[in-house]
């Protein structure tokens, strides 16, 4: 009698391309061969057709005045399918407001990666300290069709 796969041969079959494994890495190379790493395929943010790459907004918003760590995310829209959102863990005693974060991004990135809503709030985290980004998005999405 066969056998069904078992969870971590199918995890590691969705991983699996042509004998090698992935991660979900996105990234380009330049004219020079160098290749740059932009952000992991699941964290992608899809808005009106356009593709954004929360790492990039988030190496921005990290060097905001006040701002100790952040995630940003995509969350359900009606008109885009998504729309970012930026979740804000401030530095002790600081307190940062949405449009001054805004404003601030305004002058280091385009204007379609600046987040629509920005909220204030201590992250979650997974065992070994790294953002559990997963747990913030899910409460946007939940009770959805459709999740990322």
């Amino acid at each position: 009698m066969p056998t069904s796969p078992t969870r971590a041969t199918r995890r590691r079959a969705a991983i699996e391309r042509d004998g090698l494994v992935t991660l979900g890495d996105m990234g380009y190379l330049d004219a020079d061969g160098y290749l740059y790493i932009c952000d992991r395929a699941s964290d992608m943010v899809i808005s009106g057709g356009v593709n954004i790459y929360p790492a990039e907004i988030e190496q921005a918003l990290i060097g905001c005045p006040g701002v100790l760590d952040c995630a940003v995310f995509g969350i359900p829209d009606p008109e885009f399918g998504e729309r970012l959102m930026a979740a804000i863990e401030p530095e002790p005693g600081a307190s940062v407001e949405a449009d001054r974060v805004q404003a601030w991004l305004r002058e280091k990135i385009a204007g379609y990666k600046i987040p629509r809503e920005v909220v204030s709030m201590r992250l979650p985290r997974d065992p070994s300290g790294k953002i559990a980004k997963r747990k913030v998005r899910a409460a946007y999405w939940e009770g959805r069709a459709r999740s990322v």
